[in-house]
This record gives C-alpha cells, structure tokens and sequence, in this order.
C-alpha cells in the first residue's frame, strides 16, 4: 500500500490539469473577486458625500466637523457647484450637501437654517444612510435648542436633560467578531467549492489504470480491494489538504484574512478533504467514462456552490433551496469554515459538521468498494 501511496503521489505532481484546477483556478478567483472588491472601496460601510460650505462660519465649520466624524466628507470650492451639479448629473455620484449663505446668522437669530442636499432620486440604496446620519445630526441640534430654552426658564441640566430623555432606549447587542470582511466570505467559498474539482483528477486516474491494464493484473495479486481503494484514495486526501493550506494561506497573507482557530480549521479542512475525496472515490467506478465524470463534478461543484450558499449568502435564497442546501456538503463544510474565521468557533462548535461530512466521504467509499469488483473484471487485459 505504501508503494501505491507514493506512486500516486508522483503522478498527481505531474498532472498540469490538477494542478490548473485545484490551485491555478481558485487563486484566480479570489484574487479577481479580491481586486473587484478593493478597487470599490475596501469599506463596503463607508458612507461619504461632497460638501460645499458657501457660508465659511464657524457654525458651518462645527456642522462639519459632526459630519466628519460620523462619514466620509470631501469638501469641495463653494466656487465649483455648477460643475458638481453637472457631474451628479452625468451619474458620477449620487448626492452633495451644500451649507448656503447666511447659515450662521438664521442660527443665531432662531429661525431654520436650511441645508440643501443635492440627491439622485434612482439612487435611494445610497442615499438612506446619508439622510439617515442627517436626520440624526438635526434631532441632536434641536436637543441642544431645546435644552438652551429649559435652563433659559431655570430648569437645572439634570431637569433638562430628563425632560428631553427618550422613553425608549435601544441598547446594541454585538453578536459577530470585529474583523469580518468581504474576503473572510470569498476565500472559504472559493475554497470549498474548488475541492470537489479533485473528481476530475480520481476519475481520470482510475480509468487510465483500466485503460494501461494496470487494474486487471491487481486481480492477480494478493491486494484485497479496501486495500486498493485506500491506498488510492489517500494521496488524493492529501492533495484536498494541500490545497486547502495553500488557498488559505493566500487569502491570510494576501488579503489578512483572520484564520481563526488553527485547530478546529485543520478539523474541517481534514473533514472536507475526506468528503470531497470520498464522493470522488464512488463517482469514478458510477460513471461509464472520463468525459461523463467531468460533466457530473460540474454539475457537483457548481450546482452544491449555489444551492449551499458559496455563491449567494444561504439566508437570501428561498426557503426551499435552504432546506436543500442543508442536504448538501458545501453547506456545511462553508458554515464551518465561516463559524471559524468569523465568529471565532472552536472544536467543540464543528465537531458536528466535521461528522456530517465525514459521513459524506464514507458513504462514497463504501460506494466504491461494492463497485470495484465489477470495475476490476470490465478492466481491460
């Protein structure tokens, strides 16, 4: 078994198109998903907006320093707001607040200062979180009008500041880690989804074996058909693992993804390397030939991508592909993976997906094993 193990080793390192597969392609991915993402802003968060402040106060000033420290403001030349209307027009942004004139003088004598916000009505995604910060930035301002009128009729500030208290507190409630980011989602993603793409590499090899006679002259020898299966499959396993080291030590050097608990992610990489090699093991003595391996990993890796979450988050696709996703190893094996890195999970917390896709990959070879002696005699001599 040792000499098969080795011998497999040696043939998979020489194989280019495993290696165009199970690296080449998902480096690819992420690093394309990873430009994209960066290249629109690294903060999916950050909210920003121009300013032109035309009344140059030191009232307009305060308005906005609060601003700045709630968004991303880029003031611009109180000179230049025909040319960033002109612009807003042409779709280059969605919105731009202007400070008019006078805007200091109508504070100070207690009529509204007016504020104008320049918007693109197509753009309402963009625009709420901006009204939003707004309105919050006006309630503080009548608050504070407010509370000058009570200690002007002697309230003390505590009475003051009871008589404006909220009859309502919403209290935040952190349920996340605080360094989830876009690429903690994609690398796991890429990662799972390009494991299965190791059936390529298990058909391919096994009906080469038929093809050479290598399978027949096995019926010949001494080596019992779990011993075949085993030593066949593990160099399989350890090219999963591999690949799932180098995949994730891309994303953390490259894009300072967290990795989280080391323990509990060699778990499910271990686990998901079983799985994926396993399921890999029963296809290649289902199918009748190479070609039609490679159209049913496909329709694996790509149709267990979307159904399991890979490609869009589980919890926006309706609740019938949910309850289907849950049916399917990727689901876990990426919910694992993102529990991991994101929510700061432990052994204890995917010990039991780790089993579920442990049972995948075992399913697959007792697949294989009651199939093999069939495979063995349609080998060619």
């Amino acid at each position: 078994m040792r000499a098969m193990i080795i011998k497999e080793l040696r043939l998979i390192r020489k194989d280019r198109k495993s290696f165009f597969f199970l690296l080449l392609m998902p480096i690819l991915f992420i690093a394309m998903f990873g430009t994209i993402f960066n290249s629109a802003g690294g903060d999916s968060s950050s909210v920003s907006i121009r300013t032109i402040d035309q009344d140059q106060s030191a009232a307009s000033q305060a308005f906005v320093k609060q601003m700045q420290g709630i968004m991303d403001v880029k003031l611009e030349s109180a000179s230049s707001l025909d040319d960033q209307v002109d612009r807003m027009k042409q779709g280059q942004f969605s919105a731009m607040l202007v400070i008019p004139s006078g805007f200091e003088k109508a504070m100070k004598e207690g009529s509204p200062a007016d504020i104008q916000l320049y918007q693109d009505p197509t753009a309402q995604t963009e625009l709420a979180p901006i009204q939003a910060i707004l309105s919050s930035i006006s309630s503080q301002y009548r608050e504070q009008k407010l509370t000058d009128v009570l200690l002007a009729k002697g309230d003390s500030k505590e009475q003051a500041e009871q008589a404006l208290a909220s009859p309502i507190q919403i209290k935040d409630v952190a349920t996340t880690s605080d360094h989830i980011s876009y690429m903690d989602s994609m690398v796991p993603s890429m990662t799972v989804m390009f494991v299965f793409y190791i059936m390529i590499t298990m058909a391919r090899r096994f009906f080469d074996e038929k093809k050479t006679g290598l399978l027949s002259r096995i019926r010949s020898t001494r080596v019992k058909p779990l011993q075949y299966l085993v030593g066949m499959w593990v160099p399989f396993i350890l090219t999963v693992i591999a690949q799932c080291v180098v995949l994730f030590a891309f994303g953390h050097f490259v894009y300072d993804v967290k990795l989280g608990d080391v323990a509990a992610l060699t778990l499910i990489v271990l686990s998901l390397s079983i799985c994926g090699t396993g399921i890999g093991l029963g296809l290649s003595f289902l199918v009748p030939g190479e070609g039609a391996a490679m159209v049913i990993t496909q329709v694996i890796a790509m149709g267990g991508a979307m159904l399991g979450g890979l490609w869009v988050p589980s919890y926006l696709l309706p609740q019938s592909v949910q309850t289907v996703g849950h049916f399917l190893p990727q689901y876990w094996a990426l919910h694992s993976l993102q529990n991991i890195i994101a929510h700061g999970a432990h052994l204890g917390d995917v010990a039991g997906p780790a089993l579920i896709l442990l049972t995948f990959g075992a399913a697959g070879l007792l697949v294989a094993f009651f199939r093999l002696p069939g495979f063995l005699r349609s080998a060619a001599n």
